[in-house]
């Protein structure tokens, strides 16, 4: 061995340089950020599911609502979860048959402005009106036996919770239809059913 071999720094181990180590935890960190969102994504929680169509202002029940496990990471928080439906809650828009129930789309039924109304229809409604839909009632006061004024919108904004139709022998076609309504609309609405107006129901322009 010469001098110049003698004084010659050896040389360090790979895994010694700071860069290989850096990249050691970079990898390692890469693949349990990997792990970590494939086990989120295959946590699941039970949330409430609507079992049928829910309209603004109906009361939700047991009876209307179904319980799913779905995996909704942190959003899980933003639906209505099974021990978070009680007494006196209602929905305050329109819920679709297996939509998921958020809980932006219920509220508290004393803090309603709005109430169910059954409403005769003198002549019959579109076969697209069911539940759900957005209905206007238009109203033309009685003048005398047969005779009635032009009609009017008496409710812009309804929504259908139920439809019965029926099919009069003598006095033609006709529907009832449980609403729900305004209640500012409600005095006027029972005025015009007192005084033997003529209901009609037509889809409200926004459903059109």
């Amino acid at each position: 061995m010469t001098a110049i071999d003698a004084t010659r720094p050896r040389p360090k181990p790979f895994w010694s340089d700071a860069r290989f180590l850096i990249g050691v935890v970079l990898v390692v960190a890469s693949i349990a950020g990997v792990w970590f969102v494939v086990s989120a994504s295959r946590q699941t929680a039970p949330v409430l599911a609507a079992a049928r169509t829910i309209v603004a202002g109906q009361a939700v029940s047991a009876d209307d609502v179904r319980t799913i496990d779905v995996a909704l990471g942190r959003t899980v928080d933003a639906y209505l979860a099974p021990d978070e439906l009680a007494d006196g809650v209602i929905a305050t828009r329109t819920i679709e048959s297996g939509e998921l129930v958020p809980l932006s789309a219920v509220g508290d039924a004393a803090r309603s402005d709005t109430t169910n109304v059954v409403v005769r229809s003198a002549v019959d409604v579109p076969e697209s009106v069911r539940t759900g839909s957005l209905v206007e009632v238009w109203a033309a006061p009685l003048i005398e036996r047969g005779r009635y004024e032009t009609p009017r919108i008496l409710v812009a904004d309804a929504s259908v919770v139920s439809v019965t139709r029926d099919e009069g022998v003598i006095g033609g076609a006709s529907a009832a239809l449980e609403l729900v309504v305004p209640r500012a609309d409600v005095a006027d609405l029972l005025a015009a059913m007192s005084d033997d107006s003529a209901l009609s129901i037509v889809p409200a322009a926004a459903a059109r």
